[in-house]
């Protein structure tokens, strides 16, 4: 293959942006300067032509290096584009150069090449085949007149049908200026008011436009071709009896409002241009776009819209002009309201901007005054007005809220009127319900500070331990944010809640369509205050007695509003925080919502359901307060609606506790209640451990040496220690009394509450695995333990002095033995297998007080 003259060398650099589509959207992977030159491989011989960026803030990175190969099917579009499809992936590419130069200089090596692959025929090219209708307008049409157009449409179909047709025919088209060629014929048969020429024509003119060129559709799109192609297709032969009306909106008068003077031809043919596209996709041809046409119009739309956003944002003569239009001395609200629609068409454009161009316009906006339009939006009296306003706001909330924050916090700082202010006005008066919605949302975006910070529900989900440590997190709060909020609920937030103060004292509960929808909101953004600004919305709520207007809004006739009442209620009461809880007992606003729940049953319907809801939370979160204050207060009403499992419980509970249960957990079953045990932390240890009720003088005796430490620190002895107890350990208790039963020597604990059968005495509980001495082994002790009588029975009286006894039953053995409870954590807490076995007499019936016990030590 022969290498043709390289246009310009390799060198040449130009800067240029790649896209690469993704799901139907163009990625930008990022600036640099383009070069197409050939490779050389090590050898020397093989020369491959390339297309190669290297970035432009890391120049040892290539963002692309492609290969010129004849599948990739290279496109220039416009001046300043270049586009194709990977043949590798598949994936279709583009350059965007910042100059029509440089593009063209690039295409020039590009189109040299693909003109060599084109060219070049050979008996072993395996491309040959392929080549043979790549020739220069390889087919031939016939002349485009009224006799011809049904061969015309006839074999373009057949062409169509091939790639290689495809390509034929988009070539032909081109060369032949084809679609000029056809436009008068429109006019003609529309003279001659021949419906099936009309017909044909537009069959035609889809063919051309599927045929999916980005330069056809550039050229049908073009001043000079676009009323007599969409002429052509305002004749759908799908639809014989019916005509569009495309020319009349194109060519209608005021389309095109130039606010300020665009100097540049270029941009404003590209404006023309995209305009057109859209309305050719959208409208036109919707019905009949396949995939890859409506790929082309998009990238098409897109890179157009690239362009102008850039050109607008750099031109700081065009944007000052274009503010000082709201600053002028000389008002024309004309203008005005057009500078309005203009930059909310600009910010809908930018959606479809990658993020740093996007927030560069932005930037621009807000740099030269974009909030004084904003705010000079929002209070005018065209709706169409105030929804571009509403429009632009939301766009740059979307983008970025901190954005709009840092401008509010700055009017504030200079004693402007905030932009929080103009929205609650508008709020307040607006009919329009769109524009309502998205003014709630941007007043919750603007006042959000983020995730709240919850103490008792973190001390609830993990303890005492857990909440101490909460507490001791220092606030992330933003000091301006922090500011900000406290001049809202200081001025703002009484203007805005306003329509619900002033319900108080008013009879009829009727509202209008707007006043009802008002409310909606309203208590919409009421509750996420609730949620987001726990302290200020607590006084706010209070001091206004908000919670009692409110539940006014239970006696409506409309059910949305009663449900928006409830889930405001219900809210509070979720939130379970003692303030709120007492605060809706203290209002007595449950008792509305029992009337009506008593109305709207038996049906089943939204408004019972979310009644039924609210009580089962009540008592499946087991808010005792409001259980009493329910039954206390409205049990006639509890009865009439006792049929329902869920109110019969309510009374059942409550008779059964007589009424004290603020402290009782009556909704938890008795198994349950050895986890609800009050534990408390050793501070040394961080274990935890029974809470026992000791005196000052049994701390002193356990934290004090005694004549008993040679005794309990033997090897075949272990004292037991509270601080090292395991958590799963039985409460210890204290020596009641030197009256008491004999112990297993051989037990792991010492044990209680295990009734002894046979002479009438009651014996200890000692652990599952621990059989019952036999008689042998009593007998035994008994007559080991008179040698050591008198020392232990000093030291056991000696213990007796010195202790309270804690948690233990009484057992009657002859009125006088006790029972003991189990000790199961002394080898957990001494960590060995020693262990310490109290052995109380057995024959000690009548209760003298003189005891006999001994120590044995075990291994």
């Amino acid at each position: 293959m022969a290498a043709q003259p390289v246009p310009h060398p390799s060198t040449d650099k130009k800067r240029v942006k790649v896209y690469e589509l993704r799901n139907n959207d163009w990625f930008d992977r990022g600036t640099g300067f383009c070069t197409a030159a050939f490779n050389i491989s090590e050898d020397g011989q093989q020369r491959d032509p390339r297309v190669i960026v290297e970035s432009e803030d890391q120049p040892d990175r290539v963002i692309l290096d492609t290969r010129i190969c004849k599948e990739d099917g290279f496109h220039k579009q416009q001046d300043t584009l270049i586009v194709w499809t990977d043949p590798g992936n598949g994936v279709d590419m583009a350059l965007s150069f910042q100059e029509a130069e440089g593009c063209a200089m690039i295409w020039k090596f590009i189109n040299g090449i693909q003109q060599q692959y084109h060219s070049v025929t050979a008996p072993d090219d395996g491309l040959s085949d392929d080549l043979a209708m790549d020739a220069p307008n390889p087919i031939s049409l016939p002349p485009a007149t009224m006799a011809n157009l049904a061969e015309i449409e006839s074999q373009m179909r057949g062409y169509s049908g091939t790639a290689n047709g495809r390509d034929a025919l988009t070539k032909y088209v081109l060369n032949e200026d084809f679609i000029g060629k056809l436009i008068p014929l429109v006019s003609d048969a529309e003279d001659l008011e021949s419906l099936n020429d009309l017909h044909r024509l537009c069959n035609i003119m889809k063919i051309i436009i599927l045929l999916n060129d980005t330069s056809i559709i550039e050229h049908a799109v073009s001043d000079e071709c676009v009323i007599g192609v969409v002429g052509a297709l305002e004749y759908d032969p799908d639809f014989p009896s019916h005509k569009a009306n495309h020319r009349q909106w194109l060519e209608g008068e005021g389309r095109y409002k130039e606010v300020v003077r665009i100097e540049d031809s270029q941009i404003l043919k590209k404006i023309h241009q995209t305009y057109r596209l859209q309305y050719l996709k959208d409208v036109v041809l919707a019905r009949i776009l396949d995939d890859n046409t409506f790929s082309v119009l998009n990238s098409l739309i897109f890179f157009n819209q690239v362009d102008i956003v850039q050109h607008l944002q750099s031109n700081a003569a065009f944007l000052a002009e274009l503010f000082n239009i709201f600053k002028s001395p000389q008002p024309d609200p004309r203008r005005k309201k057009e500078a309005v629609l203009f930059i909310q068409q600009c910010c809908a454009i930018a959606k479809n901007l990658q993020p740093p161009a996007r927030q560069t316009l932005y930037n621009n906006f807000l740099a030269h005054g974009l909030l004084q339009v904003i705010n000079f939006g929002l209070r005018h009296g065209d709706v169409a007005v105030r929804v571009g306003a509403t429009d632009i706001l939301v766009s740059m909330i979307d983008h970025d809220p901190q954005m709009i924050r840092s401008m509010v916090y700055r009017q504030l700082h200079e004693k402007q009127l905030p932009l929080t202010e103009s929205l609650i006005d508008l709020l307040l008066v607006e009919v329009d319900l769109g524009v309502k919605s998205q003014i709630s949302d941007a007043l919750k975006v603007l006042l959000d500070q983020g995730p709240p910070v919850q103490p008792e529900a973190f001390a609830k989900a993990n303890g005492e331990y857990a909440a101490r440590a909460a507490t001791r997190i220092p606030p992330n709060a933003d000091p301006q944010q922090d500011n900000f909020l406290s001049s809202f609920y200081e001025h703002s937030a009484i203007k805005l809640f306003h329509p619900l103060i002033t319900l108080q004292g008013r009879a009829s509960m009727e509202f209008s369509v707007q006043q009802a929808s008002m409310f909606t909101y309203l208590i919409e953004i009421l509750c996420f205050f609730i949620r987001q600004h726990q302290h200020r919305s607590k006084f706010f709520v209070l001091n206004n007695d908000i919670v009692l207007r409110i539940s006014q809004l239970l006696n409506c006739p409309e059910k949305f509003l009663k449900l928006v009442a409830i889930r405001f209620l219900r809210q509070l009461i979720g939130l379970q925080d003692e303030f709120y809880v007492k605060h809706v007992i203290e209002k007595k606003v449950i008792g509305p919502i029992l009337d009506v729940l008593a109305k709207t049953m038996p049906r089943d319907n939204l408004l019972s359901s979310a009644c039924l809801e609210f009580f089962e939370f009540i008592r499946k979160e087991n808010i005792k307060e409001l259980v009493k204050h329910i039954v206390e207060n409205y049990r006639d009403k509890i009865q009439g609606l006792a049929y329902l499992d869920l109110f019969r419980t309510f009374l059942i509970r409550y008779d059964q506790t007589g009424g004290f249960s603020a402290n009782m957990d009556y909704f938890i079953e008795v198994e349950d209640e050895p986890r609800k045990r009050a534990n408390i932390i050793n501070p040394k240890t961080g274990a935890l451990m029974e809470h026992l009720a000791m005196d000052q003088a049994e701390e002193e005796y356990w934290n004090t040496s005694d004549d008993e430490d040679d005794l309990q620190t033997r090897p075949g002895n272990r004292v037991l220690s509270m601080n090292g107890e395991s958590p799963s350990a039985k409460p210890l208790v204290d020596y009641a009394s030197d009256e008491e039963g004999d112990e297993n020597v051989e037990a792991g604990a010492i044990s209680a509450d295990e009734e002894r059968q046979g002479d009438g005495l009651r014996k200890a509980d000692e652990s599952p695995r621990d059989a019952a001495p036999p008689p042998e082994r009593l007998s035994e002790k008994r007559r080991r333990e008179e040698d050591e009588e008198d020392d232990l029975s000093k030291m056991v009286q000696h213990k007796r002095r010195n202790s309270s006894s804690a948690s233990s039953n009484a057992s009657s053995v002859s009125g006088v033995l006790r029972k003991k409870k189990t000790i199961s954590g002394a080898r957990d807490a001494g960590g060995g297998p020693k262990k310490i076995a109290i052995s109380l007499s057995p024959n000690l019936k009548s209760g003298n007080g003189q005891g006999h016990s001994r120590f044995d030590g075990e291994a």
